[in-house]
């Protein structure tokens, strides 16, 4: 699940990735933003959901995916978009453009 934060006085975007998944010991986001390099999201265990924040800059697109246990990718169900990528499957999208 994404959920997007706009400020009036910065051209970013507080963008929140959540991915609920029920059997696993690490859930990492990997995307083009941080040059498809994992980023370990948090275990919240109230919300029983794997959580990461992240600013992007406004007006922009980008492609990521979920790692799961280091060899399980998985997609946001409630993504922006998907794109087709050179693996044979479909990359998450994220647009931070105000709506």
């Amino acid at each position: 699940m994404l959920t997007k934060k706009f400020f009036k006085s910065k051209q970013e975007a507080e963008v929140t990735f959540e991915f609920n998944v029920s059997q696993a010991d690490k859930v990492q986001l990997v995307a083009e933003f941080n040059n498809w390099q994992p980023l370990d999201m948090k275990y919240v265990k109230k919300d029983k959901v794997y959580r990461a924040k992240v600013r992007l800059p406004k007006d922009r697109k980008f492609h990521f995916r979920y790692l799961i246990d280091d060899e399980i990718w998985e997609n946001d169900h409630q993504a922006d978009a998907y794109v087709a990528n050179d693996f044979g499957s479909d990359n998450s999208v994220v647009d931070t453009a105000i709506a």
